[in-house]
């Protein structure tokens, strides 16, 4: 019974990852961009969902829900302004431009909020459960992974099956092509980079709920990230979702074993994944 709830616990712990690592995923996936800035941008979005709840008294989720516009807005804007100079590049700029954003998101909130940790209060579903078979599976949790399932289904029908997924997906493989057709790639990427803002808005939101979080905290998400992306296969969506279980139920089981293994875990799974199936598990044909 306690490994069954130890994998329970991991699944919906993957849950998490993989809201962290759908927007970069969805980044890599239209524009081949690796967001260093990822992690920070998550928990930059947290603090404003903390500045809108406690500015306006309003519960965290109705702030979030404000806030989605306004990162959809932010996401546009900074590619557009930003990172649309640097896409036709090679790699090695677009790394080195994200992270300077990075650091300069660090330092803002350093100045802006302190180092002192923060939490979204969300009231006594914090703690609540629900009693399955003998197991206790936390409200939270169920609901991250539910989300979790929710943003990549609702990404994957965008993906396949609408006129903008069609164009996302043709800016995807050659952006020299679909400009003869009429369609403006940088247009395309500044939406995909908004989308990706939106999903990055629900991560903060469920990041913020389960745990506390600082300025410090951007660079283990985008380590998390990253890894549910790699294990999952790049610009493989439903991949992520498979890469942040697989990661947090290895997560799990090492702290079954001993507290100090529970991120080991993680990255020697990462490790003998990229040893054996360096593209991933299920990557994009």
């Amino acid at each position: 019974m306690n490994f069954i709830n130890t994998i329970i616990q991991g699944v919906l712990l993957g849950g998490l990852y993989a809201l962290y690592a759908a927007g970069l995923s969805l980044i890599f996936g239209v524009m081949r961009l690796v967001n260093l800035a990822h992690g920070d941008f998550i928990v930059l979005a947290a603090y404003v969902i903390l500045a809108l709840s406690s500015a306006f008294f309003i519960p965290p989720f109705w702030a979030m829900l404000i806030a989605l516009p306004f990162l959809f807005a932010l996401g546009w804007a900074l590619q557009r302004v930003i990172l649309n100079r640097t896409v036709e590049e090679n790699l090695l700029v677009p790394l080195l431009v994200t992270f300077g954003l990075q650091i300069i998101i660090q330092n803002g909130l350093l100045e802006g909020f302190t180092a002192n940790s923060r939490r979204l209060s969300l009231g006594g579903i914090e703690s609540a459960s629900l009693s399955i078979g003998g197991i206790s599976v936390g409200v939270m949790p169920l609901f991250t992974f539910a989300a979790a399932v929710a943003v990549i289904g609702g990404l994957s029908v965008l993906f396949y099956m609408t006129a903008l997924g069609r164009k996302l997906r043709a800016t995807s493989d050659n952006r020299t092509y679909v400009q003869i057709v009429g369609i403006n790639p940088h247009k395309v990427f500044a939406i995909a980079m908004g989308l990706a803002f939106i999903v990055i808005a629900i991560a903060a939101f469920f990041m913020g709920a389960r745990s506390n979080f600082d300025p410090s905290q951007g660079p283990a998400r985008l380590l998390f990230a990253f890894e549910a992306v790699v294990i999952g296969g790049l610009g493989s969506l439903w991949g992520t979702l498979a890469g942040g279980v697989i990661l947090g139920v290895s997560q799990a089981i090492g702290a079954a074993i001993h507290p100090q293994y529970q991120i080991l875990a993680g990255h020697i799974v990462f490790l003998l994944i990229i040893l054996f199936r360096p593209r991933g598990l299920f990557p994009k044909q």
